[in-house]
């Protein structure tokens, strides 16, 4: 049977330490009752899971293993053992007084403690130690929430076959409130989830926003919600959660949860019942949504007396200050509203501060004619999809935030902005006045909608795009050298009579820089392609699309070849003069380079390069999402201008060149090929495709990043390369560029 492991902050059941002995109850969250009838339901059966998370209390050392086997033999769990300091600096640190305000776009009560980011790697490190620890070969890890950012990418340096998935429950915030962490950060956590093969989000805006952030932090561009990572393919989709129907509607048929419901109608007489219930949390509205009923009585007065709102607020945080100045401005409210327009007979709102078991709940909802639902920011609101549920007697109308993903699905809910009391006191009118049978078609909808996709189908259908993303990766890196691949390269490099190595710069043996001129070869990688080309019977070719000027500058060793524009100027060892490949024509430049000029005046960021036989256009320094879209209409019409001349447009990475149709990287190939009996050639973009293509049936050929190629071999990156020349000459990796930057964003 394959093997499912759920990871989340928290486990299903909660560990309770007392004197002498321990007890395991179910965790509260909507997390673990979703996932939880999933795993129960005819599909999750077919898995055998594993639940991996922490168990809600310090345990002391000397009961971890009694504790990790009842968790192991009587809930299929797993636990984290974090000490209690630890898990506070984390969870209500970096967690909950970080992450959570900053993604529901309340970044003025946002902290940024390096104490509380130190902490938030080290358990997400912790829990990646106890992944590994049980993982097997085939297993498929699913990692879960804003609380393990980090979880996916360490997932996949320390087990690069497995197959891991990543969903957020909360909002994913726009890049304007992303980049207000600090940057050392940022990018370390947009890497971190994309160590994940899917990332899965509630809502498309969610996952827009993720694809603008990694674009524009980290550089990577999307086809269709897929980023080419350094190493692998992810997905970024929408999987909006649902809920256990079944189970919602069933309890609300259920006779002792009837008897519940009429109690309750029975407690507010002949009017009408408005109710409310959430979590204690700044990001719910509680105190808008009390402003907007205390607008709708000061204008409505033919309701006064008519209605009541029943509101549960269930405790959250009761030991954080901001929770509980916010629990005193919500007493104040209620205690206003009902002080202004109450009287003996009637009390406008019914306040309760606890928590309601499932059976009340479901009671609780089922006696509402109205719920009102107004978060100023909530990823997904099951309490919405809850209530419809339950309205199995086709009564009730919902009233719903449009921050909430959930107004993306629940369109026949009334739709308010909930930081605008009129708009709430309006729908609060609608939706009180609304006729029986207009209630019942809205329920409908939303009920046979809510049916179809419930949380069974939310997580069967993640997994099953898990399960079909990891087998397009298989396809798409089966050209990825292996270690088999390059030992047999290294053997046939040293066992050849006669070489010939034709390389990239930019890219190739070093990364891209901001600026071209920053991207300059320290003296180690000088020093090693000078060994590798003084090797007997070896010619090592340098083959750029940089100008002369700056290769012969930068490549002084006599013993290099080089090849320049791609391939328009040549220099060959030892002590050659440059030489054209063949006779060109420069004069074109003319009337192209103000085309060129006046798209860089458009784009800030955006630079002119111009070399003896083509022009540039580089656009690595500006912003990435306006940079694609001049640049594609840049090729567009220097395409159509350059139709009737003997010119080609080539898009590269973040640039636009233009050059001699006759011109290229083959043609250079051909002017060194003879009759060695070891070729290899190694390049990173389209140009060098042409390089590829040339070479003899026999020759040795690597892709730079993993993407479609006429190479013989893919490798992640620039360090690949630098790693197999190592090896040719044996030398030791060392730092090789000035402009070189880590490998990717540091975990630890």
């Amino acid at each position: 049977m394959k093997r499912l492991l759920i990871v989340s902050n928290r486990l299903p059941v909660t560990v309770d330490v007392e004197p002498g002995s321990l007890s395991f109850h179910p965790s509260a969250g909507g997390l673990a009752s979703g996932l939880g009838s999933y795993l129960v339901s005819s599909e999750g059966r077919k898995t055998h899971t594993l639940w991996i998370g922490w168990p809600g209390a310090e345990i002391p050392a000397k009961m971890e293993r009694e504790v990790g086997k009842t968790l192991l033999r009587d809930h299929h769990a797993v636990p984290v053992f974090v000490d209690a300091q630890t898990m506070s600096s984390f969870y209500e640190g970096f967690c909950n007084d970080t992450l959570w305000p900053l993604f529901h776009y309340f970044p003025s009560i946002a902290a940024f403690k390096d104490r509380f980011w130190d902490d938030y790697r080290r358990v997400n490190q912790m829990f990646c130690d106890t992944v590994a620890s049980i993982a097997r070969p085939g297993d498929v890890i699913w990692v879960h929430d804003y609380h393990l950012l980090l979880l996916p990418a360490m997932l996949k340096e320390r087990l690069p076959d497995s197959s891991v998935g990543f969903f957020l429950h909360v909002p994913f915030p726009s890049f304007e409130i992303f980049r207000m962490l600090p940057a050392r950060w940022r990018g370390v956590i947009l890497e971190g989830m994309l160590g994940a093969d899917l990332l899965g989000f509630h809502v498309n805006e969610y996952a827009h926003y993720f694809l603008r952030c990694v674009l524009r932090i980290l550089g990577y561009d999307h086809t269709l919600g897929q980023i080419l990572a350094r190493d692998h393919l992810a997905e970024v989709d929408a999987f909006p959660m649902g809920i256990d129907y079944e189970r919602f509607r069933d309890a609300a048929l259920a006779p002792e949860n009837v008897r519940r419901r009429d109690a309750l109608r029975a407690s507010v007489g002949d009017r009408k019942m408005i109710v409310s219930v959430d979590r204690l949390d700044y990001s719910k509205g509680i105190v808008n949504r009390l402003r907007g009923y205390e607008y709708f009585l000061r204008t409505c007065p033919q309701w006064r007396k008519r209605v009541v709102l029943a509101l549960v607020l269930v405790p959250s945080r009761e030991g954080v200050d901001e929770y509980q100045r916010m629990k005193r401005q919500i007493d104040e409210a209620i205690g206003r509203i009902n002080g202004r327009y109450g009287s003996l007979d009637w009390t406008p709102i019914s306040y309760q501060y606890t928590s309601l078991d499932f059976n009340d709940l479901v009671a609780f909802y089922a006696a509402g004619d109205v719920a009102l639902v107004t978060p100023l920011r909530d990823g997904m609101n099951l309490v919405a999809k809850e209530y419809v549920a339950s309205c199995v007697n086709q009564r009730g109308v919902l009233i719903l935030s449009e921050m909430a993903g959930a107004s993306r699905e629940l369109g026949e809910a009334i739709i308010i902005n909930p930081t605008t009391r009129e708009e709430i006191a309006h729908a609060l009118e609608t939706a009180l006045e609304m006729p029986f049978d207009e209630q019942a078609r809205r329920l409908r909808i939303m009920q046979e909608r809510l049916h179809k996709y419930d949380v069974q189908r939310w997580a069967r259908e993640f997994l099953e795009r898990l399960r079909r993303v990891r087998d397009q990766q298989k396809q798409f890196t089966s050209g990825i050298m292996t270690t088999e691949d390059r030992g047999l390269v290294v053997t046939r490099y040293h066992s050849a009579n006669k070489r010939l190595l034709m390389i990239d710069y930019d890219g190739t043996l070093v990364p891209f820089a901001r600026r071209p001129e920053a991207a300059r070869p320290s003296q180690e990688l000088l020093r090693m392609l000078g060994r590798i080309a003084r090797q007997p019977a070896t010619d090592l070719v340098l083959v750029s699309g940089r100008p002369k000027e700056t290769m012969a500058a930068w490549f002084t060793d006599p013993a290099l070849h080089i090849v320049v524009e791609h391939g328009a100027w040549i220099k060959r060892a030892p002590r050659g003069e440059w030489k054209l490949t063949r006779p060109l024509r420069s004069d074109w430049k003319e009337s192209v380079l103000p085309i060129l000029r006046e798209a860089a005046d458009r784009l800030p960021g955006a630079f002119v390069e111009e070399k003896d036989y083509s022009v540039v256009w580089h656009y690595r320094q500006a912003e990435p999402e306006l940079a694609v879209m001049r640049a594609q209409e840049l090729a567009d019409t220097l395409t159509q201008f350059t139709a009737n001349l003997d010119l080609v447009v080539v898009p590269g990475h973040r640039n636009v060149e233009v050059r001699d149709a006759r011109v290229s990287k083959a043609q250079a190939a051909l002017e060194f090929v003879r009759d060695q009996d070891f070729v290899l050639a190694i390049g990173d973009d389209a140009t060098d495709e042409d390089m590829f293509r040339a070479l003899p049936p026999a020759a040795y050929s690597i892709r730079v990043g993993v993407v479609a190629t006429h190479a013989r071999f893919n490798v992640p990156g620039y360090e690949d390369v630098v790693d197999l020349l190592m090896e040719l000459v044996a030398e030791p990796r060392a730092g090789l560029s000035a402009a070189e930057g880590p490998r990717k964003a540091s975990l630890t």
